[in-house]
C-alpha cells in the first residue's frame, strides 16, 4: 500500500510600502499591493484549486484527502479581500477529509530567535484554526519546513502535537527512505513512543509537480498522470507514505492553467487508486501520524528547510544583510512589548508582521543574477532595496518604542 499525503502551504505576507528614511508615519504595509496580489492569486489559484479539491473529495466519496497549513497573514488578507476562499476551505473541512495544521501565525523565524514568541504565535494560530475550521491541529509545520533537533524539543514542550513535517534531506537520510515516519533525536531507545512523529517530504515527486511540471526541457515532460501514479506506487515495499508537500500556489500561479496542471490534479486521485486497486489511498497528516510507527531517528543538529538545493537557512540568513536585519528585528522584541503595554496599541502586531520570513527572503543574493525563484517572488528591484526599506521601517519601530 502507498498512502499519499497531500499537503499544501497557503501563505501571503504583508508586503511593505516603499518607506524612506524621511518618513515618520507608522503605516508600513502596502494595502493596495497586498489587495491586488491576494485578488489575483485568489482568481488564479485559491478559488479554482479549492473548488476542484472539494469536488474530488465528493467525487471519490471521501477516499481523497488533503491537508492545509494556512498562515494567519493569509487568513487576514482573505478576510479582507477574498472571504469566499475561506468559505471554500470551510466546506472542505466540513467533509472530514481536509486536515489543518498548526504553524506560526505570522510565518516567522521565531523558532530561531525568540522561543517565547514562537510558542505565542503557535497558540494564536491554533486558536485561529479552531475558530475558523472547527479543528484543533495535532500536527505542526514550522515556517518553510525549518527543522532542527532543538526546534523539535520546543514543539514537544508545547504539549500539543503528535507530529511535525520536515524536509527529507538526503544528507540526513543517507540510504533511508522518506516514505516512513521517523522520530526526533533523543527517541532512539523507544522510537514507537516518540513524542513526535516526523513526516518527511518526498522532494523528488513533490518537485515534479511544483517545479518541473511545465518545464519543456525536463526529460519527463509532459508529465502523464498515470506515469506519475506508477512512481507513487513504486514506494510499495520501501515505505508507506508518499508525502507530496508543496505551496498551494503551485496550481494556477506557479504552474499556469494552460500548462494542464488542473487537469493533472483532477485525474491524479483516480490514477493513484487505479495503479494498485484496493491498496493505494490518501491520508491526512493527522491520519499518517496515527497510522504509521516511526522506523528510526531523524537527526538534524543544524537547521534544515525545504528551500533551494541546499535545504538550509541560506535563503533567509545567507548574507550579512539578512543576518543584520534579523538580529535588529528580534532585538526589538522586548522594547516592542514594553511599548505595547505602555499604550501603543498596534506596535506588537506591526512587529509580528515584520517577523514574516518573506522580508528576509527578499534580501537573498544567492542567485539573483540568474533570475532565480527569489527574484520572481520579490517586489523589489534588488535585495539591497529590500534591506534598506526593511531597515527604514525598523528604525521607525525603534523610535516608537523610545517614545512610549
Amino acid at each position: 500500500m502507498a498512502s499519499v499525503c497531500f499537503y499544501f502551504q497557503v501563505h501571503q505576507p504583508y508586503r511593505l510600502r516603499r518607506y524612506s528614511v524621511f518618513r515618520s508615519d507608522p503605516f508600513y504595509f502596502d494595502s493596495e499591493s497586498n489587495q491586488s496580489i491576494m485578488e489575483k492569486v485568489a482568481d488564479k489559484c485559491y478559488r479554482p484549486t479549492t473548488s476542484l479539491l472539494l469536488d474530488l473529495i465528493k467525487r471519490h466519496e471521501g477516499r481523497f484527502k488533503v491537508s492545509f497549513s494556512v498562515t494567519g497573514t493569509a487568513i487576514e488578507q482573505m478576510q479582507d479581500w477574498a472571504p469566499d476562499v475561506i468559505d471554500l476551505l470551510q466546506q472542505c473541512a466540513a467533509t472530514g477529509c481536509a486536515d489543518f495544521l498548526a504553524e506560526t501565525s505570522h510565518h516567522s523565524l521565531t523558532a530561531l530567535y525568540a522561543p517565547a514568541e514562537f510558542k505565542s504565535q503557535i497558540e494564536r494560530h491554533v486558536s485561529l484554526m479552531e475558530s475558523l475550521f472547527g479543528r484543533t491541529p495535532v500536527v505542526f509545520r514550522n515556517t518553510e519546513l525549518i527543522y532542527s533537533d532543538r526546534i523539535s524539543e520546543m514543539v514537544v514542550e508545547t504539549d500539543r502535537f503528535k507530529g511535525m513535517l520536515c524536509e527529507g534531506v538526503d544528507r540526513l537520510l543517507g540510504d533511508r527512505s522518506p516514505a516512513y515516519p521517523y522520530a526526533p533525536a533523543g527517541s532512539s531507545e523507544y522510537i514507537t513512543a516518540a513524542p513526535l512523529r516526523l513526516l518527511l517530504k518526498n522532494y523528488r515527486l513533490s518537485d515534479d509537480i511544483a517545479f518541473r511540471f511545465s518545464d519543456r526541457n525536463w526529460s519527463e515532460w509532459p508529465l502523464d498522470v498515470h506515469r506519475f501514479a506508477r512512481w507513487v506506487d513504486q514506494i510499495n515495499g520501501d515505505g508507506h507514505l508518499c508525502n507530496l508537500f508543496m505551496d498551494y500556489e503551485t496550481f494556477g500561479e506557479h504552474q499556469w492553467a494552460d500548462s494542464g496542471i488542473f487537469d493533472f490534479l483532477d485525474a491524479l486521485p483516480g490514477a493513484v487508486f487505479d495503479a494498485n486497486p484496493g491498496q493505494n489511498d490518501f491520508v491526512t497528516v493527522s491520519e499518517a501520524v496515527e497510522r504509521f510507527d516511526p522506523v528510526g531517528v531523524y537527526r538534524a543538529p543544524d537547521p534544515i528547510s525545504w528551500a533551494d538545493s541546499e535545504r538550509d537557512l541560506s535563503a533567509w540568513l545567507g548574507n550579512a544583510m539578512q543576518k543584520n536585519a534579523a538580529a535588529e528585528l528580534y532585538r526589538l522584541e522586548g522594547p516592542v512589548r514594553d511599548a505595547h503595554e505602555a499604550g501603543d496599541e498596534y506596535i506588537l502586531e506591526d512587529w509580528r508582521k515584520l517577523t514574516t520570513s518573506d522580508h528576509l527572503y527578499y534580501m537573498c543574493t544567492k542567485y539573483w543574477a540568474d533570475g532565480d525563484v527569489h527574484k520572481y517572488f520579490s517586489p523589489y528591484d534588488s535585495p539591497y532595496d529590500a534591506y534598506i526599506n526593511f531597515m527604514n521601517v525598523l528604525d521607525n519601530v525603534r523610535v516608537r518604542c523610545e517614545r512610549s
